[in-house]
């Protein structure tokens, strides 16, 4: 099952073990049962500490693999085979299950433990999703430290009967307990508040009493990593507040234009992302969403306060604003109602979940045409709906998609509203531009490709912004507020790409230092008052 590289890698991972696990495997008479009893035997075989079960339950879900402390009932579980972005939720489960200890503030592992309800979490999945990995690491975590806490991933590809009885058309679908709790990507303290009576009011109180910084940065995209890096090495108080740590990047597969990285994965970029900021004194606050930004001169403070949605108040002397873009949807009837029920917006994540069907991919840039190519390699087929009369997309993309036999191209196309039984997307109508005709189409998935929103909706009426909504910046990042500056894709810098936005941040924040090191510093008692 593992070749001998990976087997060499796991091996030496399986050395941190501090406890012994057994390994349950439960089978039937498929294929996929006995690739994940093979899987199950490799592991097995690489560490003295591990012990091998196998059964045949007929009355339970099979192909499972069940991990546990030797003497413990088992908590975790993967139904299907944990391979692709769910690997490394099988290693980790693995080692936290033999006690290794879990890179996570004490403060959140402390509440898991605290959590004194039956909580019975299922999480379904595609093995090409690169959001599912954190929300299915989460709760295995959180199943580890807690007894009253059970976990299981379930492909969504393998166990096909259970997505088309529960409607699941988009991936991660967690349910608790037997009703879903939530779709799409969650980090641990999503989850854990989700379940937590009073965590949000307790963390907005203590938001609200962390002293000032001299940076606030505001986003945790590579804008907002870089102003971090930046204002860090300066030796200034440097805070960071982000929704997601990470942004769109975390959505993004395939990374072939970092320069001196000749390729990698946006989860991967990530990651070493955040690493690099906390290995500077960077007060990281995560899972917040800024709501309303307060000039320093109508606060109460004296200082510029970022609200956050929470409720809690953080002040600075300074704020870089990197907040991103989001995906832009198309604003016809039928897109919300059916959102997540089969009008999509990443390829990678919820194209499994088609195998087989007919599907669109609405808009013809880069994105679309890529995810039109990703898709019919899984769907029976792709058509692609394009407003313009041309194709916006690289060349080399239009001549692989044109070669695939099941990737249709329909230009000066416009959606007009999507179509639906009251549960999943049925179809869709559109308009031909040139002869003002409308055509129904037969569908059961619609991923939606048509470029990016700035997320700048808690700026409007206090910063400028221009007509798309992006915020007015000057050379330096300087935005229309004293002491305010921004970078990044929420801005009007031209490209939209990783690397420039790295370089807007650091620009940003050297602008915000230079505002620091020439404006007077308020006391400590006016900063109070």
């Amino acid at each position: 099952m593992l070749d001998t590289n990976i087997k060499t890698q796991l091996s030496s991972y399986l050395e941190k073990l501090v406890n012994p696990i057994e390994l349950t495997v439960n089978t039937n008479d498929t294929d996929k049962s006995q690739e994940l009893l093979s899987l199950a035997k490799d592991i097995a075989s690489l560490s003295s500490k591990i012990t091998l079960i196998e059964m045949s339950d007929l009355n339970k879900k099979a192909p499972v693999m069940s991990i546990a402390a030797v003497g413990d009932v088992p908590r975790v579980a993967f139904a299907g085979i944990p391979m692709g972005h769910e690997f490394t939720s099988l290693i980790l489960a693995l080692l936290q299950s033999g006690g290794h200890p879990a890179k996570e503030e004490q403060a959140i592992l402390d509440q898991i433990k605290e959590l004194d309800q039956e909580c019975s979490f299922e999480t379904y999945i595609s093995l090409s999703c690169q959001n599912c990995p954190e929300v299915v690491q989460a709760l295995n975590l959180m199943s580890i430290l807690n007894p009253k806490i059970q976990h299981t991933m379930i492909d969504g590809a393998l166990f096909q009967d259970e997505v088309e009885e529960r409607n699941i058309l988009a991936v991660p679908a967690v349910y608790l307990n037997g009703e879903l709790l939530g779709q799409g990507r969650m980090s641990l303290s999503d989850l854990v508040n989700k379940v937590d009576d009073g965590a949000s009011e307790r963390q907005a109180a203590s938001l609200s009493e962390k002293e000032a910084y001299d940076v606030l940065v505001v986003g945790g995209g590579p804008a907002g990593a870089s102003a971090a890096i930046y204002s860090a090495r300066k030796g200034i108080r440097t805070g960071v507040v982000a929704e997601r740590f990470g942004g769109q990047v975390s959505d993004t597969m395939a990374i072939e234009n970092f320069i001196s990285v000749k390729a990698t994965e946006g989860p991967k970029l990530v990651a070493n992302l955040e690493q690099h900021v906390l290995d500077y004194d960077v007060d990281l606050v995560k899972n917040q969403r800024a709501n309303k930004i307060t000039p320093a001169n109508q606060s109460s403070s004296g200082l510029i306060e970022i609200e956050l949605a929470s409720g809690a108040i953080l002040k600075s002397r300074s704020v870089v604003v990197a907040t991103g873009a989001r995906w832009r949807e198309m604003n016809v009837p039928g897109e919300q109602e059916y959102r997540g029920r089969g009008v999509a917006y990443c390829p990678h994540c919820d194209g499994p979940l088609f195998k087989g069907k007919k599907v669109s991919v609405i808009g013809g840039g880069n994105s679309g045409i890529e995810a039109a190519i990703d898709l019919a390699g899984l769907v029976e087929h792709v058509t692609v709906f394009e407003f313009a009369d041309t194709l916006r997309a690289d060349e080399v993309l239009i001549k692989k998609a044109n070669s695939l036999n099941n990737v249709t191209i329909i230009k000066n196309a416009m959606t007009t509203e999507v179509l639906g039984d009251g549960n999943r997307v049925t179809g869709m109508v559109y308009q031909d531009r040139v002869s003002g005709e409308h055509h129904q189409v037969e569908l059961a998935g619609i991923f939606v490709q048509i470029g990016l929103l700035p997320n700048t909706d808690f700026l409007k009426g206090d910063v400028a912004l221009s007509k798309h909504g992006e915020i007015e910046i000057d050379a330096s990042g300087a935005t229309s507020i004293e002491g305010v500056f921004a970078a990044g894709d929420a801005t009007t810098v031209p490209y939209k790409q990783i690397i420039i936005a790295m370089g807007a941040g650091a620009t940003a924040s050297l602008a915000a230092f230079d505002y620091l090191i020439r404006s007077p510093i308020a006391n400590k008692e006016e900063q109070a008052a």
